[in-house]
């Protein structure tokens, strides 16, 4: 327990430390913000970017291993309310950029950077979308539930991963175009390794920290938070019922489908009893059931 809530203090800490230095990186180094088209509104690019897909991204995912003495609903909510706030805010930081790369006929898309982060950007909506309607809607299926939560899982980490490159590779082509010494340029060139420089690769290994700490926390299964693992919870456990006619109900008795026996002509049999037999659950069919 002392350990998991060390990582996530640790976590969090570095969270702030990475919108603290973009923020004075974009505000102090480059000149501060704007929404005109010009260089400074570009500098909301990096801090909207870093600050959605990385920060607040990482947050959301370690919030099912946090003990926390929340209701599952409860995390639920807090875990999309973290991502949706990071999907505006990832949005907003992409249409900064193409805003002034048309302002000033810059290309859209050209650099690996470019095609790493807007692959992010869409996958990430995607997944978003697709969460928002899988475990939130009440209405959705439980056995879709149960398909989708391994494949939204590791989608969860992978994106995070592709964050952190698209980030650390933003900041790297950012430096190398910016402090560059040439076109009259009175900064000094990045091979100098100037103030601005250190003050920018100190947030990319800022960055990398942030990251394997959330990789370490979501690696340690230990970790999990039982009471948040019903829906796809592969582990053998003798007499729970399970019943397709309502979406939340995976219990320890009957009380499910004597709660809603006006639903079960919509229940499809075949699909049932192919989830029981593969999550090894007894099988309990409400038009064989003596209820």
């Amino acid at each position: 327990m002392r350990s998991i809530v060390s990582f996530y203090l640790l976590s969090v800490w570095l969270s702030f430390l990475c919108v603290i230095f973009v923020w004075l990186w974009s505000g102090t180094w480059r000149g501060g913000f704007a929404w005109d088209g010009s260089f400074l509104q570009f500098n909301w690019h990096p801090v909207l970017m870093v600050t959605s897909l990385v920060v607040l991204y990482g947050n959301a995912i370690v919030l099912y291993r946090v003990p926390l003495t929340w209701s599952r609903w409860r995390c639920k909510l807090s875990h999309a309310g973290l991502l949706s706030v990071a999907v505006v805010l990832s949005v907003l930081g992409v249409c900064a950029a193409f805003d002034f790369h048309r302002g000033n006929n810059i290309p859209h898309l050209y650099s690996l950077h470019s095609w790493i982060g807007i692959s992010t950007v869409v996958l990430f909506t995607l997944q978003w979308f697709g969460g928002l309607c899988a475990f939130l809607l009440p209405w959705t299926p439980l056995a879709f539930r149960v398909f989708l939560k391994p494949l939204h899982v590791w989608m969860g980490t992978a994106i995070f991963i592709l964050s952190l490159i698209a980030s650390l590779s933003g900041i790297s082509e950012k430096l190398l175009l910016t402090l560059n010494g040439r076109n009259g340029s009175n900064t000094e060139p990045y091979t100098a390794l100037p103030a601005e420089a250190l003050f920018a690769n100190s947030l990319g290994i800022l960055v990398v920290i942030f990251g394997l700490v959330v990789l370490r926390i979501l690696s340690n299964h230990k970790w999990k938070n039982p009471q948040f693992e019903n829906e796809s919870d592969r582990e053998r456990h003798p007499g729970v019922v399970f019943c397709c006619c309502c979406p939340s109900a995976s219990r320890l008795d009957l009380l499910c489908l004597q709660g809603c026996s006006s639903a079960y002509l919509g229940c499809n049999e075949w699909l049932f009893e192919l989830l029981l037999t593969f999550y090894q659950l007894e099988s309990v069919w409400p038009f064989s059931s003596d209820l």
